[in-house]
Formats: structure tokens, C-alpha cells, sequence
């Protein structure tokens, strides 16, 4: 799946003031993405807000991405969660229409053991018209697919064709791939870790500082998939502090407050989740403007 190497953008989904979707913002941070290096798109991960949306909100969603990106990158659609035998059936019923691929996250609150996890993976594997990346994100869920699991699920589900490994721990990640066919995709799912990871034998990012800085993280992401280390890694620490503070009062308020100094949405989100304090803005702008990016449009 050489289409799905490189940098992927997981998808804010941008909300008017009502809380509604806002789709020309949709729209907007769409052509942003395709016309400025993203390789591919991912929509109504755990970026774009998934679990606050409803059936309507995410089909609008959806769509919107599906219409403006017209065909341009590979769109992997985010369907996750603890509910092995409903998301069978949404994997069954789910019209494929340009679609690339699914993410699945790993099933939170219920705690699973590994041998579970490979049943779930393996179940939805067998009713998926598509094919499957594995998203480890431990932080979220509170369970850790572990290597060998994962290795189990890439030899014997032949769909599932990568993991968005978002553990943190590159000794664990280093393990993927080192004991996964070669052929199966080694994702970063997180944008500091991304140039080590690559070094190491990762086959990109799914990425949240992308969102906003499309041109400058797939010039990063590339590079270093050239082995052209010593130029990513300029781009690598012109990035840095900036997705250090992303994050420091959760995402996506960070990357959504970015995105509107970049004025290609509004930082609103649905609760439980709230904007960035002030300091954290004012934060955000100031290192925007240090490493000369806000002339991005």
C-alpha cells in the first residue's frame, strides 16, 4: 500500500459556534491538505472529534471530504470501538465509495487481553471490504497491543495492512517492524517522534501538526524517507516546540487553535472538550511567527 507511505493527516472536523459541522471550513482545510503535500487523508479519527459526532454529522463529514478531495489523495476513514460484533456490522454495510482504507483503534474500557485483541482485529477483518490499519494508542484506551500480537494479526489477517503505533515506546515499535512482513506499514502516530521512527524503518505518520503545516511535515516526512537525515532534521526542530505545545492542553484544541491563526477554521469543539487557555494561544502564535510560519495562505 506504497499510497498510504508518507504523511497522513488526521482530520480536525471544524465546528461553527452552534456546534454544528462547519463544511466550507471542511472544505477549505481540505484543499489546504491536497494542495500542499498531504498524502493522504484521514477523517473522524480521534483528531476529528469521532465520538461526539452523531450518524448525520459524520456522514456530512464524510461526504464533504469525499466531494472536495475529488479523487486526489487515498481517504482512510476512521471506524473504531469496543463493540466488536456492531463494528462488523458497520464494517459490512459500509459503502467503500472513496475510501482507501479503515483505522481502527484498539478497543478501550473493556480491557481486553492479547488473545482478544487478535479476535477482535480478526473478526473485523473478516467483514471488512477494506483494508485495516491497527491504531495502538494506549494513552487513550488503557490496553496495549503488544508486538507479538500485532505480528500474529499482520501473518494471519491478510486485509489488516499496518499499525498507526501511537505507544510511544520505540524499543515496542522497533519490535513491529522488525517482526512484520515488509510489506506491512509501520505508521508513527506521533508527529515528535516521527524522524527517529522513519530512521528505524516506519513508513510515515499519521499526523496532527499536518493539519497546519502540510508543506513543511511531508517535506520532513519525505526527506527522511530518503535517508536525507541531516535536511529532516532541520525541518524536524523547526517543528518541535510547536507540537510540543499542541498538545499541552489536549488535542485537537491545540492544532484547532492554530488552524484558526491560519484562519482555516474556528476553534470551537464539542464538550467535554474546551479551547486552549489564553497563555497556550498567545504560546502558539508566538512560535508561529518565530519560525516564520504564518504566511501559510
Amino acid at each position: 500500500m506504497n499510497q498510504l507511505k508518507g504523511l497522513g493527516v488526521a482530520m480536525v472536523t471544524p465546528f461553527k459556534k452552534d456546534l454544528t459541522p462547519d463544511l466550507p471550513a471542511l472544505k477549505k482545510l481540505t484543499e489546504h491538505l491536497v494542495n500542499n503535500g498531504a498524502d493522504y487523508l484521514v477523517v473522524m479519527g480521534t483528531t476529528g472529534e469521532s465520538v461526539t459526532l452523531d450518524k448525520e454529522d459524520k456522514k456530512a463529514v464524510l461526504d464533504t471530504v469525499i466531494s472536495a478531495n475529488a479523487g486526489r489523495k487515498p481517504v482512510v476513514l476512521g471506524v473504531g470501538g469496543n463493540n466488536t460484533m456492531e463494528l462488523c456490522n458497520q464494517l459490512s454495510r459500509l459503502d467503500s465509495t472513496g475510501l482507501t482504507a479503515v483505522l481502527s483503534v484498539t478497543p478501550y474500557y473493556n480491557k481486553p487481553t492479547q488473545n482478544g485483541l487478535f479476535e477482535h482485529y480478526k473478526a473485523l477483518s473478516e467483514h471488512s471490504k477494506l483494508p485495516i490499519i491497527l491504531y495502538n494508542v494506549p494513552g487513550r484506551t488503557s490496553v496495549n497491543l503488544l508486538p507479538e500480537t500485532v505480528s500474529r494479526i499482520a501473518f494471519d489477517c491478510r486485509n489488516v495492512i499496518g499499525i498507526k503505533e501511537a505507544s510511544g515506546n520505540m524499543e515496542q515499535i522497533m519490535t513491529v517492524v522488525n517482526n512484520t512482513p515488509k510489506e506491512f506499514l509501520v505508521i508513527s502516530g506521533d508527529d515528535a517522534l516521527t524522524l527517529p521512527l522513519i530512521s528505524a524503518g516506519a513508513d510515515g505518520v499519521i499526523s496532527v501538526v499536518g493539519n497546519a503545516f502540510p508543506k513543511e511535515f511531508s517535506s520532513m516526512v519525505h526527506l527522511a524517507l530518503e535517508n536525507k537525515f541531516d535536511e529532516a532534521r532541520t525541518i524536524h526542530y523547526k517543528l518541535l516546540e510547536i507540537i510540543q505545545n499542541l498538545f499541552v492542553e489536549g488535542n485537537p484544541a491545540g492544532i484547532k487553535e492554530v488552524l484558526s491563526h491560519l484562519d482555516i477554521c474556528e476553534n470551537y469543539m464539542r464538550l467535554p472538550l474546551v479551547p486552549v487557555s489564553q497563555s497556550t494561544s498567545e504560546k502558539l502564535r508566538r512560535l508561529m511567527i518565530d519560525e516564520e510560519l504564518t504566511n501559510y495562505l
